[in-house]
């Protein structure tokens, strides 16, 4: 029976066959018309199409100067901080003074006790007599021709020798006290009583918070935008707000990060800012002329560009803008002529070069 099946499969085949392709053939022989069309042709040129303008609603702005600012993220950092080190040996005969410590310029941080020192600057002083009294005689002698010229210029050596002795030895005995070099707060305490400075050794740290430093750093593509006092707004860690103006502007890039330390200075009269907070900076830029446009006129073309389109000489036309900030009212663009035309409605439907049935946005209801 299996043959059976076979040609059953084979009559089916030829039987769908002569139905789906030769439809037309077997209505003529069955005497049937043929089918009327039931599609129409599709108009060459309807308004919505490429072929037509397409209709749009434009809105026209004129660019406006708006004030600009870049913020920067930093911290607050100390107008000056010196270590201040010894310079000479010896041991500590001052009592220390406290971190925290307000001190003003030239107060004493550590005395060092003398030693031998007056005792090497009397010397001094003596040889310096001695070597006088033997330069004022060799010069009368030599005036009278009694002593050769050279004694007497060897003598006006040694007395100038003893001189240099005597200054040496006047600041060393200078050295045992340590002064501020400013006025500021001491960072840590100052060095103990009894203990032994070599010169190098840490008597104290003064660091001056007034002016302090508002320190933050820039992207290279915005670094040129940033100038030597702009006014300059800093929200705290802590929440204070503090105003100041930027003083510095790197000229050489942080090899890591490659961005650029830009400084701002802070009056801090009374050193209620601390050094090392966290702060985020206002950096206020040269006003830039720019368009208040409506977030949703916004569009991408088609290698990824943000932009708007407009509409030029009747026809649609893709403008790039770069994005200034965003606002309440829409979003401030830039890089657009003064006066535009902007597609407000129906600038996804239309290309560049499209033409374009224009409507007002104040002339719609």
């Amino acid at each position: 029976m299996r043959w059976v099946s076979v040609l059953t499969a084979v009559l089916v085949a030829i039987a769908l066959y002569g139905f789906i392709m030769q439809r037309d053939v077997l209505r003529a022989l069955a005497g049937a018309e043929p089918e009327a069309a039931t599609e129409t042709a599709a108009p060459e040129a309807a308004e919505g199409t490429p072929g037509g303008p397409i209709a749009v609603v434009v809105r026209h702005l004129v660019a406006e100067e708006v004030p600009n600012g870049l913020v920067l993220r930093g911290r607050t950092e100390a107008d000056r901080r010196v270590e201040v080190l010894a310079e000479t040996t010896g041991r500590v005969i001052s009592d220390p003074l406290r971190r925290g410590t307000r001190v003003a310029e030239g107060d004493l941080l550590c005395e060092l006790d003398p030693g031998s020192r007056p005792a090497e600057l009397a010397e001094a002083e003596a040889r310096y007599k001695e070597a006088e009294a033997n330069a004022r005689a060799s010069e009368r002698l030599s005036e009278r021709g009694y002593t050769a010229e050279t004694t007497a210029i060897a003598n006006r050596a040694a007395l100038q020798a003893a001189q240099a002795a005597i200054e040496q030895a006047q600041n060393e005995l200078a050295r045992l006290k340590i002064h501020a070099p400013f006025g500021g707060l001491l960072e840590d305490d100052t060095a103990e009583i009894g203990a032994l400075l070599q010169p190098g050794a840490l008597c104290g740290t003064v660091i001056d918070l007034d002016p302090i430093r508002l320190v933050g750093f820039v992207a290279e593509n915005a670094v040129n935008r940033v100038e030597v006092g702009a006014p300059v707004g800093a929200r705290l860690v802590s929440g204070q707000q503090v105003q100041g103006r930027v003083s510095f502007v790197s000229s050489s890039a942080d090899p890591e990060t490659r961005t650029f330390r830009v400084d701002a200075t802070i009056p801090n009269a009374d050193l209620s800012i601390r050094d090392g907070l966290t702060a985020e900076t206002l950096v206020a830029l040269s006003g830039t002329r720019a368009h208040l446009v409506p977030q949703s006129a916004l569009t991408l073309d088609d290698t990824g560009r943000l932009g708007l389109r407009v509409v030029e000489d009747g026809r649609a036309v893709f403008a790039p803008a770069e994005v200034l900030r965003d606002t309440p009212d829409g979003m401030l663009v830039t890089g657009l002529p003064d006066e535009i035309d902007v597609i407000v409605t129906g600038q996804d439907f239309v290309t560049d070069g499209q033409a374009v049935t224009v409507t007002r946005a104040d002339d719609t209801p």
